[in-house]
């Protein structure tokens, strides 16, 4: 391209918020001064354009305050030269002269055609009148074309001034196009967003006539919120609420009643009230008071546990002679709180169902193994979204009645954590003296629990806090006797895992010798799920012969010993008392854990060292304590023992306690320690007969422990004849069994010299010459 003609000077008129483009018509205050051209340049502070627009004086008109307007005709660019002053004073440039080519190349064609395209969508989506696509249409230049974008508001004056600045028609064009794209995007998103909003609105209007039409259509059938309200004011009335609870209900049904179904909390509100009216306030089991009756239905599904059972004997009798003579504590009906510990598998979960039914209650377990969230027994308060009940709440909702019996299942093994502590939470729920007036977070009223029989479990005592554990009866579980697992063998689990393998009770049959095999040399625990688990696996094989026809048909399948020793695999448990006892230095004592009790083989030697002392087996602090003063009492009585000072001197002793891999501790092993080493340093071996459990002082004092029981138990179940205990533990032997009693001698002593003459074998008697 080149200048249209040779350069010409002409005044400058600068413009500083407007581009004037060749076409375009504007009007200005001000007077030419006889001129006919002029070149309008846009400018920006101090800074002109390098091109301007050569435009054309039209016309002039006189303004009332003595002024002149004229207006101007755009009519080709000019590129800006020199400039000076003349002598008029007015500013004068040297100006080229510029038009636009006519010839176009098929580029440029597309590039109109694009922009005539993309202006068509601005004005459909601005609503533009039809004037403004004619005045498109009307211009076949594509330089003119180009400058229309000029005419755009949403153009920025720099942006209008670097059009004007593009000389090429084609760099005009894809300039022009780009800013147009620009503008067409926005328009797109605004659009968008006017229509979405637009929609929403429109739904929101929609659903407010229909939720109207809905009130209109409920009032006509009697279903509003009033007639709502009048329902829950029913169901308050029929639920025997006490009146402090109904006037409460009234309260939050009259909040439903005037906050309408739009509100969000209308639903939170009949929530609560659902929760409300399920708690069965007016609702009670109709007690069966017959103590005879209870403990035949108790007897009926267990064996054993005479404690237990004494004691719900006991509690139904009680409520009996109250129920008839009328008599409460304090104004309330007080109910037990009854804690059964004991090692696992013994039936304490299982005797719950036995209590309800025999005393005509619901029952309701609730497992609190794990719970870590005081709001599991509490309930969240309604503040939080999705609040709950606690677990009493829908424990009485789920019985229907206010009297049922509530198992807190494993209330040993409850954690605590930054959410509370659950342990402390059931303190008030496990207080005979408190829990008439339990309150839920969630209900946030008075609840009753004064009638309800609480049944909890737990493995040890040592693991439920002090305070809980002050607050409960605490009644033990100390595992069954050989012959009552056989009894409950027989009785029990016998005809249950002859359902649950599909046999009958006529196809299989098994003798009470064969039965006290598998529990004595397949089993050691306190309780018998270990003992069902054999003997399921016994019944599987046989129903696997039955049912693969390798029996011969002909009346019951006799299972012996041989059948056993075949489908459960070699001797799991010997009776090893009296293999490990036969050399000096090794005695047997008797332990207790959660799992039961436990015998102990505490192993001692000596060798040539510097005095020094290993104690190995994983012992506890304490009973690593318990070896020390065993050691300090044989060192300091060594001529009482008769014990050569030369075998103390110089050596060092080492204990062990097998197995290795299970932890140990107490001081019950004390005097057990005491004669081990004796044993070790006399030379004499200790009866393999006996066992020996009780906490030894180092003035050789034997204190009492616990346990008793379950350590008696087991010492039985190893073939111990003689159990050695401290005098003050001489009343727990009522505990003990009859048939264990009369089948072993036991031994009460107050001092280890006791011990000794008890255990140790005698002196060899030395050969006569």
């Amino acid at each position: 391209m080149e200048p249209t003609s040779t350069k010409k000077s002409l005044p400058l008129i600068p413009l500083d918020d407007v581009v004037v483009f060749p076409g375009m018509n504007l009007t200005l205050a001000l007077d030419p001064g006889g001129e006919e051209e002029v070149l309008l340049v846009p400018r920006s502070g101090d800074e002109f354009a390098a091109v301007g627009t050569v435009a054309r004086v039209d016309e002039q008109v006189r303004l009332p305050g003595g002024g002149v307007a004229t207006g101007f005709e755009g009519l080709h660019r000019g590129v800006a030269g020199a400039a000076r002053t003349d002598l008029n004073g007015t500013l004068r440039i040297e100006v080229t002269p510029w038009s636009d080519p006519l010839d176009r190349d098929e580029e440029i064609r597309v590039l109109e055609r694009e922009y005539r395209a993309v202006v068509e969508e601005i004005l459909e989506l601005r609503n533009a009148g039809d004037g403004i696509r004619a005045f498109l249409r009307s211009i076949s230049e594509p330089g003119p074309l180009a400058d229309t974008a000029g005419y755009s508001p949403d153009l920025s004056y720099e942006q209008k001034v670097d059009l004007l600045e593009t000389l090429d028609v084609r760099e005009r064009l894809e300039k022009s196009l780009a800013f147009q794209k620009e503008r067409l995007a926005e328009l797109q998103v605004r659009s968008r967003i006017r229509e979405d909003v637009q929609s929403g609105a429109e739904k929101q209007q929609r659903e407010y006539f229909l939720r109207k039409q809905l009130e209109s259509i409920q009032k006509e059938l009697g279903e509003d919120d009033a007639s709502v309200a009048d329902d829950y004011r029913e169901k308050v009335a029929e639920s025997g609420m006490p009146d402090d609870v109904r006037e409460h209900a009234e309260k939050e049904i009259g909040r439903l009643e005037r906050m309408g179904d739009g509100s969000g909390e209308s639903s939170i509100l009949r929530t609560y009230l659902d929760w409300l009216v399920a708690v069965p306030w007016g609702e009670r089991s109709e007690e069966r008071l017959d103590p005879v009756h209870a403990r035949e239905v108790l007897d009926a599904d267990h064996a054993g546990l005479d404690d237990v059972k004494e004691r719900i004997t006991e509690y139904i009798a009680v409520r009996k002679l109250r129920a008839e003579r009328g008599v409460e504590v304090d104004g309330k009906a007080a109910g037990a709180i009854l804690t059964l510990i004991g090692p696992p598998g013994t039936g304490k979960t299982s005797i719950g169902e036995s209590i309800a039914r025999a005393t005509g209650r619901e029952f309701v377990r609730m497992s609190l193994g794990g719970v870590r969230d005081e709001a599991e027994i509490r309930g969240h308060r309604r503040t939080y979204i999705g609040a709950l009940p606690g677990r009493l709440v829908r424990a009485l909702r789920d019985a229907g009645t206010m009297n049922p019996v509530i198992m807190l299942d494993e209330v040993d093994k409850v954690g605590a954590d930054w959410r509370g502590d659950p342990s402390s939470a059931l303190l008030e729920v496990l207080d005979p003296a408190q829990n008439h007036s339990f309150r839920d977070h969630y209900l946030d009223v008075e609840l009753d629990l004064s009638e309800v029989l609480f049944i909890a479990t737990a493995n040890v005592a040592e693991t439920i806090p002090g305070p809980l554990l002050d607050r409960m009866e605490v009644v033990g579980f100390d595992g069954y006797t050989t012959e009552e697992k056989v009894a409950i063998a027989r009785g029990y689990l016998w005809p249950r895992q002859l359902e649950r393998n599909g046999l009958e009770a006529g196809e299989v049959e098994i003798a009470d010798d064969v039965l006290r095999t598998v529990v004595t040399e397949y089993t050691r625990e306190a309780g018998v799920r270990g003992l069902e688990r054999e003997l399921g696996k016994l019944l599987r094989k046989t129903a696997t012969k039955i049912a693969s026809g390798e029996t011969d048909g002909d009346g019951p399948v006799a299972i012996d010993e041989d059948e056993v020793r075949t489908a459960l695999g070699r001797q799991r448990h010997f009776q090893e008392a009296a293999e490990r006892t036969a050399l000096p230095g090794v005695a047997t004592g008797l332990s207790v854990t959660g799992a039961g009790g436990d015998v102990l083989f505490i192993e001692t030697t000596g060798m040539d060292g510097k005095d020094d002392f290993v104690l190995t087996g994983q012992l506890g602090d304490v009973m690593k304590e318990s070896a020390r003063i065993a050691l300090s009492y044989v060192r300091g009585h060594a001529d009482a023992l008769g014990i050569d000072h030369d075998a103390l001197e110089g050596k060092e002793f080492h204990v062990h306690v097998p197995a290795g891999a299970i932890p140990k501790d107490g001081p019950s092993a004390g005097i057990t320690i005491t004669t081990a080493l004796t044993s070790l340093l006399t030379g004499r071996p200790v009866k393999h007969t006996v066992g020996m459990t009780g906490e030894v002082t180092l003035q050789g004092r034997v204190l009492p422990i616990g346990g008793l029981k379950q350590k008696v138990l087991a010492a039985h179940a190893a073939g111990l004849t003689d159990v050695v205990i401290p005098e003050r533990n001489r009343g727990d032997l009522d505990d003990v069994p009859t048939e264990v009693r009369e089948e072993m001698r036991f031994h009460p002593v107050f001092t280890v010299d006791e011990v000794l003459e008890i255990a140790l074998e005698p002196d060899p008697v030395p050969a006569v010459a």
